[in-house]
C-alpha cells in the first residue's frame, strides 16, 4: 500500500506540472500574429490577420502631449495592441502619461502587467501599496525610473508648478487598468450603497455624492 501511495503522489505531481505547462503562454509559432481587431473570434488575445503591412506596426500617438484639462489633470495615451495590431502576442506595450500642475493619475491597478515609468519632463510623487498595506513611495524627476509591480495599487502625482510627463512600459500587449474610485463608485450596474457605506464607514449621502461626481458624462 505504501508503494501505491508514493506512486499516486508522484502521479499527482506530474499532473500538476502538466497542467501548469499547458496553461503557460505558448511560444510563438510564427514571426508575427497581427491582431484582427474586427474579428468576432474570441481568444485569449486576438486572432491573426491573414495579411499585414508596416502600418500594423506603427503608431505616432505618443509624440505629442495629451490634453490634461480634466478633473484629474492627467491624460493617459496608450500604445497597446488596440492601437498597434502588430503587438499581438509580443507581450509589450507603452503609454504616455501627461500631468498638468497638481495633476493626478489616481490610484489604480494593472491586472495583467508590471509597469515601469521613465520621466520625460518634470517631477512626480509616485508610489504603490503592498498587500500588507505598506506604502512604497518616492519623488522622481526627469531621466529617472520607477517600477510598479503587477496588480498592486499605485499612483503618480505632479506636485510641481509646471507640466510633467512619463513614458510607461508594460510587459503585456494589453495590461488593463482598474481605477479604484471609478471601479467602486461608477460601475454598471452600481455597487450597492449598503456595501460601500459599510466598507468606507460613511453614510449614504456621502456615497451618493461621490457616485454623482464620478458618473460617466
Amino acid at each position: 500500500m505504501a508503494a501505491v501511495g508514493k506512486l499516486s503522489a508522484a502521479a499527482a505531481v506530474m499532473v500538476v506540472v502538466a497542467v501548469v505547462t499547458v496553461l503557460a503562454d505558448p511560444d510563438l509559432l510564427q514571426d508575427v500574429c497581427v491582431a484582427d481587431l474586427a474579428s468576432g473570434v474570441k481568444l485569449n488575445g486576438f486572432s491573426c490577420k491573414p495579411t499585414f503591412n508596416a502600418t500594423d506596426f506603427f503608431f505616432d500617438g505618443l509624440a505629442k502631449p495629451g490634453l490634461t484639462n480634466n478633473t484629474m489633470g492627467s491624460k493617459v495615451t496608450p500604445a497597446n495592441v488596440e492601437k498597434i495590431p502588430g503587438l499581438n502576442t509580443l507581450g509589450v506595450s507603452l503609454s504616455r502619461i501627461d500631468y498638468a500642475p497638481d495633476g493626478l493619475n489616481p490610484p489604480h491597478t494593472h491586472p495583467r502587467a508590471t509597469e515601469i515609468v521613465f520621466v520625460l519632463d518634470g517631477e512626480l510623487d509616485v508610489g504603490f501599496i503592498t498587500t500588507a498595506n505598506v506604502l512604497v513611495s518616492k519623488t522622481i524627476k526627469t531621466g529617472e525610473i520607477f517600477v510598479f509591480p503587477r496588480g498592486l495599487v499605485h499612483f503618480q502625482k505632479n506636485n510641481g508648478k509646471v507640466p510633467a510627463a512619463v513614458i510607461a512600459a508594460f510587459n503585456s500587449q494589453l495590461p488593463g487598468t482598474q481605477s479604484i474610485a471609478a471601479t467602486l463608485f461608477a460601475a454598471t450596474p452600481t455597487v450597492p450603497d449598503h456595501v460601500l457605506t459599510k466598507a468606507f464607514q460613511v453614510g449614504t449621502k456621502e456615497i451618493e455624492k461621490i457616485k454623482s461626481r464620478l458618473a460617466p458624462k
